[in-house]
């Protein structure tokens, strides 16, 4: 099963930029929930944690296709070195302004300047990839790989900033993920030669058109995705701490993305004979299923059978996601295609906010089992908007300049 990653890792610097990367996309998994740690051991209420992340997550979404458009016609190099130079002193500011009581509003602003400097990591990588590669089944495995060390991201992430902040403070956590992403970042923007080549500024008027008709629908879909994610980020530490071990939120989180990193692997190592598309609506059918169940244990109350749920629950989200980037891949033209899949994770990121801060309101105001609905509505909301997305095929996938 091995050899289709080894294959695409064997190409002149795709281990250094994909290590590089997978440092510097940590602080996805982090800062979100560190975010709430920090807010709620301060004000006491998961409703302004969930908005506060909200703020960052929503900024970050609004931000994607700018950023995206830029690296497409910039450069890597340039756009993400000044991204994670902002991402730093507005992340900086805004755990000052909690810890000092600054007036909440400037706590907005600063999650939100966060949010929206976040380098485009998951979406530059993959684009690197797809310029490096000329076979579509390989850009697939390098998909499938990326998803997988999302999934070592999202395992890893939560786990450190809970430790830090139980064992230590949520300041701690917070440095940490800010401390690692401005290193991985800096490594990975330093590694030019691997880099798609940029547009330029004047080429950059006269672009491809955007197949709407394709990235569109699939935006939708990851719309819904990040809703339940965002949904049961902020449950899950809400569950853990109704049950008087906040520091299992971690572990709770990590057996979700285990689950999804085995799926993952696997979903890179096979040839598929049905399209990304079948894939994606079978995939948000399970993601939707697998949630149900969550709502029931939380009522009874076992951490041990929540994080069996959620080991079974993440085998249904790497093969979505890697079958929608796929299928935008396919359709994306080469000088927007960082842009296209920037749109996509605009939506995965637009989807956590909503997510975040309905689920966080039905925590205060109702129970830790109801929240867990919200994640099942989004699900099955992404269901009938990958049904739709069924009806529309992907073109051909243009030849690529090298080959």
């Amino acid at each position: 099963m091995m050899d289709s990653y080894r294959r695409v890792l064997r190409h002149p610097g795709a281990l250094r930029f994909s290590v590089a990367a997978l440092v510097a996309r940590l602080p996805i998994s982090m800062v979100g929930v560190g975010i709430v740690l920090l807010v709620q051991a301060e004000t006491g209420s998961y409703g302004v944690a969930g908005t506060v992340s909200a703020a960052y997550v929503l900024a970050q979404a609004a931000a994607a296709m700018l950023q995206g458009r830029l690296l497409d016609s910039l450069g890597q190099a340039v756009v993400l070195s000044a991204a994670v130079s902002g991402f730093g002193v507005a992340l900086s500011l805004m755990m000052l302004s909690v810890e000092q009581e600054w007036p909440r509003a400037l706590t907005y602003v600063f999650a939100a300047l966060a949010g929206a400097s976040l380098p485009q990591v998951g979406a530059s990588v993959r684009a690197r990839w797809s310029h490096q590669l000329h076979r579509p089944h390989e850009v697939q495995t390098a998909f499938a790989l990326e998803s997988v060390l999302d999934e070592v991201v999202f395992a890893v992430g939560p786990v450190l900033i809970t430790t830090l902040a139980s064992l230590w403070h949520p300041v701690a956590g917070l440095s940490v993920a800010l401390a690692v992403g401005v290193v991985g970042t800096a490594a990975y923007a330093g590694q030019r030669s691997t880099q798609p080549p940029p547009r330029g500024r004047r080429r950059a008027l006269t672009h491809s058109p955007m197949p709407w008709s394709v990235i569109g629908p699939l935006a939708v879909v990851s719309l819904a995705q990040g809703t339940v994610f965002g949904a049961a980020e902020v449950v899950i530490i809400a569950f853990a701490d109704e049950q008087r071990v906040p520091a299992a939120a971690g572990l709770l989180l990590a057996c979700w993305a285990v689950g999804s990193l085995v799926a993952g692997l696997v979903t890179g190592a096979v040839a598929w004979r049905r399209p990304p598309v079948f894939r994606v609506r079978l995939g948000m059918l399970a993601l939707t299923l697998t949630m149900v169940p969550t709502a029931v244990v939380a009522a009874v109350g076992s951490v041990p059978a929540m994080a069996l749920v959620m080991l079974v629950g993440g085998l249904a989200i790497a093969p979505t996601l890697i079958a929608t980037l796929s299928m935008a891949e396919q359709a994306a033209p080469k000088d927007r295609l960082t842009e296209s899949l920037s749109i996509l994770h605009t939506g995965l990121t637009a989807g956590v906010a909503p997510g975040s801060a309905i689920a966080g309101f039905v925590v205060d105001h109702y129970s830790v089992s109801a929240a867990f609905l919200v994640a099942v509505v989004a699900g099955a909301a992404g269901t009938v908007a990958a049904l739709v997305t069924g009806r529309t095929a992907a073109p051909p996938r243009q030849p690529h300049p090298h080959a």
